[in-house]
């Protein structure tokens, strides 16, 4: 692939207007929502979707997440039952991906990684809402970052790993949430694909049962790869005490700590940015015990995936 000079672009119109000029002639785009920053690429343009499996070096096998603005456009793209429509009533604009049947010709077939089904959701971040109506197209957007690697949180984590390989990253600061979207399927019915920056609860509360488990080994949605989020140093988890690096949770002494309140929603909003500069000072990063409740699911998700083999 071809260097090109990668523009940052700030938060104002022009740079909105910009980004969007960009995605429109099937470039690149890097822009924050409330999870993590997206890379962005038109969802019908085969050749700037090609582009992002590229940048990334993603496998062709995982499919990808695309973002619309409001529940009108999603229903131009797939079909909404209504147990889909009550979640999206719920939890849209907001960290929720509901993975459901896909219309005919909707997007590239890329996208879905030639499934019947295609991610879809809509990103609350006020700045992703005003570029995806200024682009006015199906926007994929995978994490911005290469595959495997921990997820970008703030636009500088963007250029650290894409520089050069995209056209822009829209500057938004740092993604308030800090983890990706709770993926839900409906395969035969509602099923947690991937847990997110919802918590579990949260969506079981509103459908008012239980989720199913996703028992397939295949990936149906992104985030599933067995090793993912990963770092390059090696990950050691349920760490409680070490002379090492330690990544600490609650009241404990730690180089650093996701939450010393034991605050799990702060501690999600840190993890991938204390991941990287922690990377950046050991081979070995121990990381404390982390509460299997509401956002730690996705938490532990995503650690036991940055620990797995390589």
């Amino acid at each position: 692939m071809n260097s090109v000079s990668t523009q940052q672009l700030a938060p104002k119109q022009e740079g909105i207007a910009t980004a969007a000029n960009l995605l429109q002639d099937g470039a690149l785009v890097a822009f924050p929502t409330e999870t993590v920053y997206g890379l962005g690429a038109d969802a019908t343009n085969g050749r700037a979707v090609a582009a992002i499996f590229a940048a990334k070096d993603r496998p062709s096998f995982n499919p990808l997440i695309v973002h619309v603005p409001d529940v009108e456009h999603a229903a131009t793209l797939v079909e909404l039952p209504e147990t889909a429509r009550d979640l999206a009533q719920a939890f849209w604009p907001g960290p929720l991906t509901l993975v459901l049947p896909v219309k005919p010709g909707a997007v590239n077939d890329l996208v879905t990684a030639g499934l019947p089904t295609l991610a879809i959701r809509i990103p609350a971040h006020p700045l992703a809402q005003k570029l995806l109506r200024a682009a006015n197209r199906p926007i994929a957007a995978p994490s911005a970052n290469p595959s495997g690697a921990i997820s970008p949180t703030t636009a500088a984590h963007v250029m650290a790993g894409l520089n050069g390989k995209i056209a822009a990253v829209l500057d938004g600061g740092p993604c308030k949430v800090g983890l990706e979207s709770t993926i839900i399927g409906f395969d035969p019915g509602p099923t947690l694909l991937r847990p997110g920056g919802l918590p579990q609860e949260a969506v079981e509360a509103a459908l008012g049962h239980p989720l199913a488990a996703y028992q397939s080994d295949i990936p149906n949605a992104p985030g599933q790869l067995a090793s993912h989020y990963a770092p390059d140093a090696r990950v050691q988890l349920n760490v409680r005490e070490t002379d090492g690096t330690l990544l600490g949770f609650g009241a404990m002494e730690s180089t650093l700590n996701l939450s010393a309140a034991g605050d799990l929603t702060e501690a999600a909003a840190n993890l991938f940015a204390y991941l990287r500069e922690l990377d950046q000072k050991t081979d070995i990063i121990h990381i404390a015990p982390i509460p299997n409740i509401g956002l730690g699911r996705a938490i532990n998700d995503r650690l036991r995936r940055a620990a797995a083999p390589r």
